[in-house]
């Protein structure tokens, strides 16, 4: 997505200014240094493989299967996992990963719908149809066994929402210990001037809710089983 331009920004924050009764801030904001940061230290000094533990602990809370393999073995573990949640149709996203892990071979049947921004709306009945959706994750939360994923038109958020079932290809890499390096991430590419999603998503495990007393219900308003296959 390209870059716009700001008009009228001036006259636009003099009318804000104005309201709130206070002279107009044209600069950008420092941001205020605090004493305690106790947030990053969280997880800190956690080796890969002790995040892992602590993102597969979580991933039992949740109600997530979590399986571990290598790259050699990953097509052979993701083929059963499909087995697993009842094969049937398929959508993914168009990403390059696929291909980089070798899983063309077992994506590349008639039931696998790969998402095309150019065939517009089939892309939701696609979806909505769809048995099993499977994405990549690009950072992934040991803390609370979240996958974050950098929604764009090629990877749209629907295809972890509006299957039966989804499936989370998750490179043992991107695991951080929470949220805070996700944001740390994110902030970094700003300042990179990269451009960023449009949506960033955060899925932990199956859709859920505990709104009522507490109760933990699975399947509310999205996939019913999630699984998260971490890649070493």
């Amino acid at each position: 997505m390209s870059k716009g331009n700001i008009y009228h920004r001036e006259e636009f924050l003099q009318t804000i200014a104005k309201n709130l009764r206070r002279k107009p801030r044209l600069r950008e904001m420092e941001r205020p240094k605090r004493k305690y940061r106790p947030e990053p230290k969280v997880y800190a000094t956690l080796s890969a493989t002790e995040l892992l533990q602590v993102m597969r602990d979580e991933c039992d809370k949740i109600h997530t299967e979590l399986l571990e393999t290598d790259q050699a073995s990953l097509p052979k573990v993701l083929a059963k996992q499909i087995g697993v949640h009842g094969n049937g149709s398929i959508v993914i996203p168009e990403d390059p990963r696929f291909i980089d892990y070798g899983l063309d071979g077992v994506l590349s049947q008639e039931d696998v719908h790969t998402w095309d921004p150019s065939r517009g709306d089939e892309n939701i009945t696609h979806a909505e149809q769809a048995n099993i959706g499977i994405m990549f994750s690009d950072i992934t939360l040991a803390e609370s066994a979240t996958t974050v994923i950098f929604n764009n038109k090629n990877k749209a958020r629907a295809i972890s929402l509006l299957p039966t079932t989804f499936i989370a290809i998750i490179p043992k890499h991107s695991i951080v210990p929470r949220m805070t390096q996700a944001a740390q991430i994110i902030e970094q590419q700003i300042k990179d001037g990269e451009t960023i999603p449009s949506c960033v998503n955060l899925i932990s495990g199956p859709s859920n809710s505990a709104d009522i007393e507490y109760n933990l219900v699975v399947g509310v308003h999205g996939p019913i089983k999630a699984s998260y296959i971490v890649v070493d």
